[in-house]
């Protein structure tokens, strides 16, 4: 059986008066792919910072690695690491610039092999020496998580990795981000393209008005589906119409 990275439990957290996540509970195993689902709204983004020390959180427990993050958020800290929406890197400093940059930022030994063995990993060698200004959006994308790669951490937070890529683009994301799992990484994906779920997680949760209304792989999803509607629909039910369905069901009891 494998062990939990992520242990989250009766996760509470309000802004003045307006009550944000309601309760969440739900776990991710070491070395998975766990997508959180959810509109604009939700709560998806107060989860992350929760689970990545950057915000508290009212009641509940947040476990990172064996970690509380409410009391041993430094411990926490050596074990993540967060990508968010936009690419935080350095535009007028080089791919290779950056990437040692934030290993010696880091204490690593050999911060130059750091760098050119990660940018052999993400395939960016050929343009390792031009300024990131000078890189699409993609490749940008790509040098934002293999930063977020330096030190090795066990746990890697993706909140919308592909947000504004093209198909190309997002594709190759998604095939980083299967090998960091096939590596051993476990991974936390946010994102508002369902079809990333589908394609990337071993576990899919949806968050809905502040609590997780359905937990599972994606198969354990499909037979959520009504099973009137599967009879009429020629192919398996898409994530998307998965999804809809749910929160529809939640809307409308």
């Amino acid at each position: 059986m494998k062990n939990k990275s992520i242990q989250v439990t009766g996760l509470q957290k309000s802004y003045k008066n307006l009550q944000v996540l309601k309760g969440v509970d739900f776990e991710v195993e070491q070395g998975s792919i766990f997508a959180l689902l959810g509109s604009n709204g939700a709560g998806k983004t107060t989860v992350v910072k929760i689970l990545t020390t950057l915000l508290k959180h009212d009641s509940g427990s947040a476990v990172i690695n064996g970690f509380d993050v409410a009391t041993k958020p430094d411990h926490v800290r050596q074990a993540i690491s967060l990508t968010g929406q936009f690419a935080a890197v350095d535009e007028l400093m080089t791919g290779r610039e950056n990437l040692i940059m934030i290993a010696k930022l880091r204490y690593l030994k050999q911060p130059r092999q750091v760098a050119e063995d990660l940018l052999n990993r993400f395939r960016l060698t050929e343009a390792a020496d031009r300024r990131v200004s000078t890189y699409s959006g993609g490749m940008r994308r790509r040098l934002d998580i293999a930063l977020s790669l330096v030190g090795t951490p066990q746990i890697i937070f993706l909140d919308e990795p592909t947000t504004g890529l093209d198909p190309e683009s997002r594709i190759e994301v998604w095939k980083i981000v299967k090998e960091l799992s096939d590596s051993g990484t476990t991974v936390f994906l946010t994102t508002q393209y369902l079809e990333e779920a589908e394609q990337l997680a071993d576990r899919i949760a949806i968050l809905h008005q502040g609590k997780i209304i359905a937990n599972g792989t994606l198969l354990e999803l499909k037979k959520l589906f009504p099973t009137t509607k599967v009879e009429y629909v020629e192919k398996q039910p898409s994530l998307e119409e998965i999804f809809l369905s749910i929160i529809g069901n939640k809307e409308g009891a």
